[in-house]
Formats: structure tokens, sequence, C-alpha cells
């Protein structure tokens, strides 16, 4: 019996929960049956706790091929009579939004909730998109929490919701609330909850045009219904000031937490009249009303795009209010994190107050600078080192999201272009056949089962040249060395089966592809300059395990590190072309450390004259 305080912690009990973990709680005390994910920062380890726990069979746990996958198993178990929870980062949903648009049209009888992770400042990710669009795009009931216990909370809440309306409904997080740690009061988790019975409805079910017709119009009941919940929901809240105040905040997401710091740490709270919104789609328009009736000026907070300020400024011209609304400026934009002191000095500014300007944090000077970079070790590096040495400057490199990424800068600079998840196979061949140049694709093998099969079915039938290398390191690195279905380690058991990525390569067509080991650079330089001199689609699959999995999860590590037998021009040639972190500069001379050396041995092979190996 697991003894996990999530699982087990009983109501009343106090506990100190990331706000990932609180979700988890969240959807155990709402009797959540089914978990589908895509792992993505800042979302990961909400999945990934569930698995730690286990569960004792309360729920079933599915790590999918990607998003849209997710949520259609998530749907099919919704549709069922299942409670079910989706997860993924912001990007995620538009790979789900296809299923998800759909599913919110025929409803979903047993519940399903849509965890969407925003990233604003772009942490992990490649843009900072505003998830609350498709809440208004697609028409789900938005619950946005800014603490662990909300996210405890409104998780429950939500579930609530979506199996009372038969709806999905979005659960929006940020990076921020995602990976905060706060206290959370616990509630009752209950036993097992009946699943709603399915009764066949094809004029429901089945939207052909006819039937999409007239459940589109069917959902502005649903939505009318879904804005009374809003009305009286305890997540939104007005909080009032001193007797007569007549300025008011309207804040939504993580704004609530700066604003509140922001307003006690300049006592300004007796100045101003605050309405929180935490369930911030349908918007509570009579509550929003009512407290717009008793403003004067009203300052809307909220990260992101302006979506709430542009509702409440149509909400006052259509109700004919007289309020001033102030919103985003030159200090808070749509671009980026808030944080306090910008909070402050925007409330300053509008109530006439001096505040201090705000300071960029900066870096000391004197501090060297420290740019991403692949891990000691990583197999990648050996492939890029490879691939510069045939290639250099006379090929095009399309990338890829993951750890893989990082071969852009200097001096791997094994990165030209990157749109998405497996756009490497499709961007590439679309690159080549416009410029007629060498296009080198890469690919990870998480990233391939995601979304670059589709790409390289459509390179082989549309004859494209381009040359695919998959840098297959037997995990999803980047998110957390989450499961995928080319994994074939032991560690997990009967959870999925291994599918082979060469013999799938294979089936779709593709009639040269080689696998190599990613540590031999002779195998690898061979097979690359053998691709070079060919056309059409060339596939060569680079495999090697994480250097973190092996050690971490697979308890394996290599019995030797690398050492410097002979310093001179070699050895610095090695440095600059390889950069492995290990390498340290002492003036002119260079040593390896011995601490972060991993014993991949490719210093010995680029330069064998200047390297040898030692036990550790």
């Amino acid at each position: 019996m697991s003894e996990n305080p999530l699982l087990n912690g009983a109501r009343g009990e106090r506990h100190l929960l990331l706000g990932n973990e609180a979700i988890v709680r969240g959807a155990l005390e709402a009797g959540v049956h089914m978990v589908c994910c895509y792992p993505g920062t800042p979302s990961s380890e909400v999945p990934d706790t569930f698995r730690h726990i286990g569960g004792e069979g309360r729920y079933t746990l599915e790590y999918s091929v990607n998003e849209k996958v997710a949520l259609e198993v998530a749907a099919g178990a919704a549709l069922g009579g299942a409670l079910s929870l989706v997860t993924m980062k912001h990007v995620g949903l538009n790979v789900a939004a296809d299923p998800l648009f759909t599913a919110v049209y025929t409803g979903l009888p047993g519940g399903m909730v849509v965890l969407t992770a925003d990233d604003p400042g772009c942490h992990s990710s490649q843009n900072e998109q505003d998830n609350r669009f498709y809440a208004r795009f697609a028409m789900l009931p938005c619950f946005e929490p800014v603490s662990a216990q909300e996210a405890k909370d409104m998780t429950r809440e939500a579930f609530l919701v979506a199996r009372g309306l038969q709806q999905p409904v979005m659960l929006r997080t940020t990076t921020r609330v995602n990976h905060l740690r706060g206290p959370v009061d616990f509630g009752d988790i209950p036993e097992p909850q009946p699943l709603v019975e399915f009764r066949r409805d094809p004029g429901r079910f089945v939207p052909v045009p006819a039937v999409a017709r007239a459940r589109h119009a069917a959902l502005k009941g649903i939505l009318e219904k879904a804005r009374e919940i809003a009305e009286k929901s305890p997540f939104n809240t007005v909080r009032e000031s001193g007797e007569g105040a007549r300025m008011g905040v309207i804040a939504s997401g993580v704004a609530r937490n700066y604003l509140a710091d922001a307003l006690e740490g300049n006592g300004w709270r007796e100045r101003v009249r605050v309405l929180e919104l935490g369930m911030t789609w349908p918007l509570p328009t009579t509550l929003l009303e009512n407290f717009l009736r008793g403003c004067d000026s009203v300052l809307v907070l909220e990260e992101g795009e302006p979506l709430l300020e542009q509702d409440v400024r149509a909400l006052v011209q259509e109700r004919g209010l007289a309020t001033d609304i102030h919103g985003k400026d030159a200090q808070l934009t749509e671009q980026g994190e808030y944080s306090v002191a910008q909070v402050r000095c925007r409330l300053a500014d509008w109530l006439g107050e001096s505040a201090p300007a705000v300071e960029s944090p900066g870096v000391d000077a004197n501090l060297p600078g420290r740019p991403p970079n692949l891990c000691a070790g990583c197999s990648h590096r050996a492939v890029y080192y490879a691939a510069r040495q045939v290639f250099g400057d006379d090929a095009w490199y399309s990338s890829d999201i993951g750890c893989y990424t990082l071969g852009l800068l200097p001096p791997l600079r094994t990165a030209d272009f990157l749109f998405c998840m497996g756009s490497s196979i499709s961007g590439g061949s679309g690159f080549a056949r416009a410029t007629g140049r060498t296009t080198v694709g890469f690919v990870g093998d998480s990233t391939f089962f995601h979304s670059g099969m589709t790409g390289l079915a459509n390179a082989v039938f549309n004859k494209h040249n381009i040359i695919l290398v998959i840098l297959d390191n037997g995990t999803t690195a980047m998110t957390g060395h989450q499961p995928n279905p080319g994994m074939v380690q032991d560690v997990l058991g009967s959870m999925s089966r291994h599918l082979d990525i060469e013999a799938i390569v294979r089936g779709l067509g593709v009639e040269k592809c080689v696998k190599v080991r990613a540590f031999n650079l002779k195998a690898v330089t061979a097979a690359l300059e053998d691709m070079k001199a060919a056309d059409g689609v060339r596939v060569l699959i680079a495999e090697e395990p994480c250097v973190l999995y092996a050690r971490r999860q697979l308890k394996k590590s290599r019995l030797q590190v690398a050492e410097v037998a002979q310093q001179g021009a070699e050895a610095l040639r090695c440095l600059e072309q390889l950069a492995c972190p290990a390498f340290v500069r002492r003036g002119d001379d260079l040593a390896v450390d011995a601490t972060l050396c991993t014993g991949c041995m490719v210093c010995l092979q680029v330069a064998p004259t200047a390297f040898r190996a030692r036990k550790r």
C-alpha cells in the first residue's frame, strides 16, 4: 500500500505541495478514472506524480504518443462515462485542438478536464501563447488557480462542472503556478465514482453537418449554465476596501498574487476594491457589472494578452457605464511574466502615487556566461560533431523540439530552423525542395513517435530529398524521462510495448536506413558520408541511452573517464570543436573534470594522441 500523502492523506491534513502535485490531489478528490498526457514542461509532474503514487487501482494512466491522441483517448473515456483528465503544455493544445472543438459540440457525459500549462516568458517553450483564447474559441469553461490550495480546489471543482454540464472544462495554469510550493488543506478522497452510462444517440455523438449545426446552437444554453456557475463561484470574489473607495482592480491569473503583495506592501489595500476572478470563462457578467458600477476607475491586471481587459471594455460599452478602464501599458505589456515590482509601479501610476522605477535583475558583468548546453556525455554531441565534419556549412540543418535543439550554438551549429514538434522532417523537406540544398533533419525518438512518422511518410510519398537523423536516446529526456513507445527498459514493466523505430522507418517505405551507435564516430561518419552521396529520403538511426537516464533509472554508468595525455594543439582543437562541458580550460592548458566526465570517450576518438582513458 502506498504511503504517499497525495493518495492516503485524510481530510483536514495540511501538506506542502508543488502546484502540479496539488492538481493531482484535486483530481483524486474528484474521483478521476482516466489520466492521459503527452509530457510537456511545465505540466510534466502531473502525470509523473500519478505514475509515482500508483493509485492502487483508482485510475488508469496513459502516456500517449502526442497530445491529439491523449485528448482523444481521454474524450473516449469520458464518452464512456469516466471522469478523465488530459494534461499538456500550452503548445500541445494546438496539436489537440481538432478533437477538442468537436468534443465540445458532442459533449462528454462522464466529464473531461483539460489541463493546459502556459509558459509566459518562454522558460521552456518556442512561444508564449495565451491559451485563454482557446477557452473562448472552443467555448470551454475555464479555471485559473494561483496557489497550491486553489490548484487542488479548482481541479476538483473543474471535474464537478465537467460532469454536471457533460462538457470539457479547461484548467489553465502558468509556469509559476505549476512550480510553486504552498500549503494545501486536504478534503476527502471518495470511493471510486460510478461511470455515467453511455446511451446510443447518433443525433448527438456523430457530428455530421446536420448534427453539428444543432449541437452548436445547443452550446449557447450550456454556456449560460456555465455562466451562472461562474456568477456564484467562490473563486470569483470581491474584496472590499475602505469606506467610499471608488477605485477598483479586476485581476486574474497569477497577477492576483502580485496585486496582493503590492497592495499590502505599500499600504494601498484600503484605497481600492478588488475583484479576483478564478473561474475566468464564461465571464460572470452580473458580478462584473455590479463591481464596475461601484467604481469610477478600474485597472485590469492579467498576464498575457489583454483578453479580460477587452471583455471589460466591451461590457462597459454594452451596459452604458461611465467607468474609466485602464489596462496594458508600456510597463505591463503582453510579453513575458509580471512581477510585484512591475504591478506596484503600475498601481502607483494609476493611483497617482510615487514608486521606484522597476529595475531589471541584470547579470553581474564579471560572471562568466553560461549558455544552454548539452550535458557532458550526451550522445547527441557525438552525432552533431560527425555531421559538422561531413557537411560543415554546406548543408542546412532542420531541427526539432527536444534536448537536441541545444545543438544550435557554436561550435556544433546544427540547427538552422525550427517550427514545432515533428517539423524537422516536413519543414526540412519543403526547404530542400524549394532551395535544392542539402538538408539534414534531426529528430528525437519521442518526437518521432509524436509527429515525425507522418512527416516521414509524406517525404517518401512525395519523393523528397532529405537526410533524417533519428537521435534515439531511449527516453523522453527533456521533460523528465517519461516513457515513449520506443523504450525497451525493464523499468516500464507491463506499462507499454516496445515499437522498433527501424522497422517503422522501413515500413514507411524508406529504403536507405542505417542504424549505428551514436558514440561510434567512425560508424556515424561513414553512414553520413554514404548518405551525402545518395538522393531521396535517407534515415540514420543513432542509438545511445540518455546519459542521465542510464545513470538514474537504468543504474548503468561507465567505469572509465578521460584525461588529457598531452597538451597542445590537438587537445585545444578538440575543445573548440566538441565543447564538452567536462573540459576545463586553465590558461593554455586543458583538463577534464572527472566529476562531470561520463566516460563516453568521444574525445579519444576526436584527438587520440591528446586524451587517454583511466579507471574511475
